[in-house]
């Protein structure tokens, strides 16, 4: 537990982009030109490949679970990699474009209304996580931003990621994604307005208020092109380096439901029918710590096997933005009362939904 003492200075981090000359950025444009040509190529064979690797290379049969199981696995892991190299690599050069110092400016001094829907926004694009959130919160409340409006933010920066959005865009299509990503949104302006309602600033640790910011002074680093787009291949490196062991596991999981549980079993379990199956989803997904990346490929196993989608989409969600490592942290600023009040109003948010997509769908 912090004290009074605390202290915390938020500062733009201006990168390290090492000297190229025009011959060599000429070269890596190349390069990248003729990795994407390569990536479109494999992508457009990876079933082919998975399909003769399983049946044919190991003569395994397609109507066993085994075979079901290691095809969903080969075919899976090479896909879901390859969308999240090139979605973390797009999303590297957009972040290139936030800072911690531009999204507080950009928020402070808003009313209400409109700063939770920018909240809820600069969320999904903002390069920020759980580990990130105390000094986020900090900075937020400490330049004028109201505790509704950082709530918008710190729900949707991780409830709407933009990997599992990309993720399920490609496993799905539009549509699913489209439906993941307004309600998730929805969730974060609605819960950030009621908890600006509750008034629950007492809550907040009182050493917060006291923390000393930097004065917003600080000249940001002005990046051309080829610096974002080396920013970009960072992304790569530090979020896919660190997320892969994790992606295999979220698919091998799926494989195991997609190979040995009967088809429609999930239906009553996590099916429209049951009444409680969001609920339970919900209860199931708070405790696990995972990221969008491994859950991903969970989803499209339990909606493949007859799981509704509303109940599968409040379970992905309790395990996104109910982070448990979120809240600890959190601990560090705010009060049992406000984290409990947090947790409540984002459940809730996320049961309505669940429940909502399961009467529409």
């Amino acid at each position: 537990m912090a004290s009074n003492s605390s202290y915390c200075e938020i500062k733009t981090e201006v990168p390290t982009i090492p000297a190229a000359s025009p011959r060599n950025r000429l070269l890596k444009v190349l390069i990248a030109v003729a990795g994407l040509v390569a990536w479109w190529v494999l992508y457009r064979h990876l079933e082919r490949f998975a399909n003769w690797a399983t049946f044919s290379l190991l003569h395994l049969s397609p109507t066993s679970h085994l075979g079901s199981a290691v095809q969903f696995l080969i075919f899976e892991v090479p896909k879901v990699l390859m969308l999240l190299v090139l979605v973390v690599f797009g999303v590297g050069i957009v972040r290139s474009f936030f800072t911690p110092q531009r999204t507080r400016t950009i928020l402070a001094g808003k009313r209400e209304s409109v700063g939770n829907v920018l909240a809820s926004l600069l969320g999904v694009v903002t390069p920020f996580c759980s580990c990130s959130a105390v000094p986020l919160f900090i900075g937020f409340v400490t330049t004028g931003v109201p505790l509704g409006v950082t709530f918008s933010f710190l729900i949707a920066a991780p409830m709407i990621n933009e990997v599992a959005l990309v993720l399920l865009f490609g496993l799905f299509g539009w549509r699913i994604a489209a439906i993941y990503a307004g309600t998730g949104l929805l969730i974060a302006m609605i819960a950030g307005w009621t908890m600006g309602r509750l008034k629950m600033e007492r809550y907040v640790e009182s050493w917060v208020y006291e923390t000393q910011l930097g004065d917003g002074s600080e000249e940001e680093p002005k990046l051309s092109c080829f610096e974002r787009v080396h920013l970009g291949n960072q992304a790569v490196r530090d979020i896919v380096g660190k997320v892969w062991p994790y992606v295999i596991a979220g698919i091998a999981v799926g494989a195991g439901i997609h190979g040995y549980v009967p088809q429609n079993f999930m239906a009553h379990i996590m099916g429209k029918g049951a009444w409680w199956s969001v609920p339970l989803a919900v209860l199931i997904g708070v405790p696990m710590y995972s990221n969008a990346a491994g859950i991903v490929p969970i989803v499209q196993a339990l909606l493949g096997k007859g799981a509704a989608l509303g109940t599968v989409l409040a379970f992905m969600m309790s395990v996104i933005g109910l982070s448990f490592p979120e809240t600890i942290i959190l601990r560090k600023v705010l009060r049992p009362q406000l984290i409990a009040a947090f947790v409540g109003v984002v459940t809730v948010g996320i049961l309505i939904v669940g429940y909502i997509f399961n009467f529409i769908m």
